[in-house]
């Protein structure tokens, strides 16, 4: 029997989507507010889902203790009050929209967590606008 464990974490960053081979009309029009040069900000919330069996010794999935240091470590740490395009390196050349941000947490989180474990990762850009992904 496969069980799913959640935990929620938020952090608070900016960023600007805009694409430099584009006029600065057009990424308006694509982008709108999104595109404000002096960038804009989230409050991101992000529900992190970790499936597997249920070990017969410890009777977790995943000890949620060291899942929270992950997330505190990998995301946390990484992105809180950031400017992702300024500050984080992934996204240098890559647009930070919430697609690609979770993409990036995502990768971030698998490398650590072991091969018998399933990832889901929902990230909220606002109450209304969110992404998800799972394996």
């Amino acid at each position: 029997m496969k069980v799913s464990v959640y935990r929620k974490a938020h952090f608070n960053a900016a960023h600007r989507l805009h694409n430099p081979s584009w006029s600065d009309e057009k990424n308006t029009e694509v982008f709108g507010k999104c595109n404000m040069p002096n960038y804009h900000g989230h409050n991101y919330v992000m529900e992190v889902k970790v499936t597997g069996e249920i070990d017969p010794d410890t009777g977790y999935v995943i000890d949620l203790g060291i899942l929270k240091a992950i997330i505190n470590e990998e995301i946390l740490e990484r992105y809180d009050h950031r400017n992702l395009n300024l500050d984080i390196p992934e996204f240098k050349n890559v647009n930070p929209t919430a697609e690609n941000i979770a993409v990036e947490i995502f990768n971030r989180l698998r490398k650590r967590l072991d091969n018998s474990l399933s990832l889901g990762l929902r990230l909220y850009e606002t109450e209304r606008n969110f992404v998800d992904i799972e394996e």
